[in-house]
This record gives C-alpha cells, structure tokens and sequence, in this order.
C-alpha cells in the first residue's frame, strides 16, 4: 500500500529544523504545527511532515501542552496504541520499545501502557481504538476485558470531544470491517450516547444494512441510517457531530424512503426509481437514490442504476408554439400531459411520438 503521508521525528527542534532546511535551499510551509514540534518541508511537490520528539507535560482530555526531548522511548510512550508507536529508521531499523511489531504481526490492538491513561489523555482514543480494531484484527471480540473495562469507566469524557473529531474517526468506523460488532460495543460501554447515536438505536435493522451493503462501497451516512428509527435521530446525530448538510439530507431521504420507494414486480423492478429522479427537481437525487439501493441491498439494480443516463424530456414550450399553442398556460398543461405520457412509455417516446399523441390528446 502507499500510504497518503509519511511521518517524520527527529531530536532536531523546529528552530534547529528551519535553520538546516534553509541554508540547504529546502521551502518550508505553514508554521502551524510548530508549537507542537512540528515543520513542514516542501521538496519535489511533496510535503514532509517532520516533528520533534516529544513529551506530554500536561493533558485535559483533548489536547496536551508538550516539552521536546531526545528519547526516542519517551516520544513512543506517549502514543495511543502500541502500533502507532514504533519508529522505522531511513536505514530498516525498527525501533520497537512496546511490542507494538509482535501486535501486528498478532493483529492485536492494544493500548501502549495502562489503557485508562491514555484514553485519559485524549477521550478521543476509544474512537480510535475501534478504528484500528477494525481495520487490522481479523475476528470481532478479540478484545482485552481490562481494555473494555477501561472504555466503559472513561466513556463520559468523549462528551467533551468536538463532534467534528469524533465524526472524521466515526465514519472510518462505518466503513471498516466488524462495524457490527464495533457499534454494539459503543452501546454495551456506554459510550453510543456521548457522540450522537440514539439512545435505542435499531441494532437489528444495522445488522441487516450492514451486510447488505457489503461491498457495494455505501457512504458513511448510509450505514449510520439504519440505526435510526425518527427524523428527531438524524436531528440529534447533526447537532451533536456538526455533519455536512449533505450528510444530513442523506440520512432523512433514506430514513423517509426507505420502505415507500421499493422495486416494482414485473419487468421493470428499476422503474419507481427512475419515476423518482425524473420528477425530482433536486441535482444530486440520483446519487441518494443509489445509495437508497445500497441500503435496500439491491446489487443488481444499483449496477443498472450506475449505468442508466437521464433523458431528456424531447419537447420544448417551442414546439408547441409551432403546433399553434400559445397560451403559457396552455404550454404548461400540454407539456405536463406530454410528459406523463413519455414517463408511461418508460421514457423512450422520440418528439414525434410525442407531438402526435399531442394531436390525439
């Protein structure tokens, strides 16, 4: 895999760090990140992040006030999960002080250290604790009791995390592996009422949904609906999280839609479907609507969906002019018949068809 960054530590300070790269020639960009230790290098249209090792003097929960240091052990120590903390030297070395490379190889997730004290130092660390769960372990329920205990004793400090943090490491969730298993741990530990889920979410629907969509590459929000029962659900997950306003409008057309707008017996299952978008006003109803077949599990449609193109009504107020219309609203009316008439034909009456049926009519 190529990964989308690559991390940089070094013993050099951000001062030392700019003083190198600037006498070698090298551009730096953004100074954002250096109060933390960190410098951000421009070389061959590529940005190298590159930090000072560093401690954690104090820590509330969300962030930490940080002192740099030359001991590699102690920058380690710090990190949340004994994966995340290893080190690999411009030479192959691995610099493993946590067992973090046996844990890999193990697919084991694990705190570095007492886990209570690190979710202490950032809340946000349960999140990602099910996060690398997820994407690394290969069974559900390979989980540490003391881990779990830990989450559950420390859940309520996720209400202090912002719920833009706590979205961005949520929908890596729903899109992982063993998010079943995942999001029944969020209610078993208490934490699903501190980042926005329902109280009783509906695990039973989740359950279907998230097999049905199974590789069919659903958007987070798609997933998330199905624990939803009312419109109140998606109100409260967008208060709490601050989702995009795309996001929302997702999860209540599906919460809406989801039973009402189903396939149709017959030769054209697809057809309720395509009625939808073309009477539809909204651009992006075709993408909700295929992601409404993602939810419904429907595989086979969703390809056809994939490779079906709007077409366009054929006849224009114009034409209509030239037949003798002209009226607006005569055009109006004599369109809108026209159109119930092209919908009835699926869609494939040509103008001409169109405009002698117009005769008839």
């Amino acid at each position: 895999m190529k990964p989308e960054d690559v991390d940089f530590a070094t013993t050099a300070t951000p001062a030392e760090m700019k003083e190198m790269f600037t006498s070698a020639g090298v551009r730096l960009i953004n100074n954002k990140g250096e109060k933390h230790g960190t410098i951000t290098a421009r070389l061959h249209e590529q940005n190298f992040e590159i930090t000072t090792l560093r401690i954690d003097v104090v820590t509330d929960g969300r962030h930490a006030e940080v002192e740099f240091t030359t001991d590699w052990e102690k920058d380690a120590e710090r990190r949340d999960l004994t994966v995340n903390s290893m080190f690999l030297g411009l030479d192959g070395m691995l610099y493993d002080f946590f067992n973090g490379y046996e844990d890999l190889k193990n697919k084991k997730i694990r705190f570095v250290g007492q886990a209570s004290e690190r979710i202490q130092e950032d809340y946000l660390r349960i999140l990602r604790y099910f996060r690398f769960y997820g994407r690394i372990t290969e069974k559900s329920g390979d989980h540490e009791s003391s881990t779990l205990q830990a989450i559950k004793e420390n859940a309520k400090g996720l209400a202090g995390i912002s719920g833009e943090r706590i979205w961005v490491e949520l929908k890596k969730i729903l899109l992982g592996n063993h998010v079943n298993h995942l999001v029944r741990l969020m209610y078993e530990l208490d934490v699903a009422q501190y980042i926005g889920l329902p109280l009783s979410g509906n695990l039973e629907e989740f359950d279907r949904v998230t097999k049905s969509v199974q590789n069919l590459c659903p958007k987070p929000m798609t997933v998330l609906t199905s624990l939803f029962k009312v419109k109140d659900d998606v109100i409260n997950l967008d208060l709490r999280l601050k989702i995009s306003k795309e996001e929302k409008n997702l999860g209540l057309f599906l919460l809406k839609h989801r039973e009402d707008l189903t396939k149709a017996m017959g030769p054209e299952p697809l057809k309720p479907y395509q009625d939808f978008i073309m009477d539809s006003r909204e651009a992006n109803t075709n993408s909700r609507i295929c992601e409404l077949l993602k939810y419904q599990g429907e595989e086979h449609l969703l390809r056809e969906m994939q490779q079906w193109t709007v077409p366009s009504f054929p006849v224009s107020g114009h034409d209509l002019r030239k037949m003798g219309v002209s009226s607006g609203k005569e055009i109006g009316t004599a369109l809108q018949q026209l159109r119930d008439e092209w919908k009835k034909s699926g869609y494939h009456m040509d103008k001409e068809e169109l405009l002698s049926c117009l005769k008839k009519l």
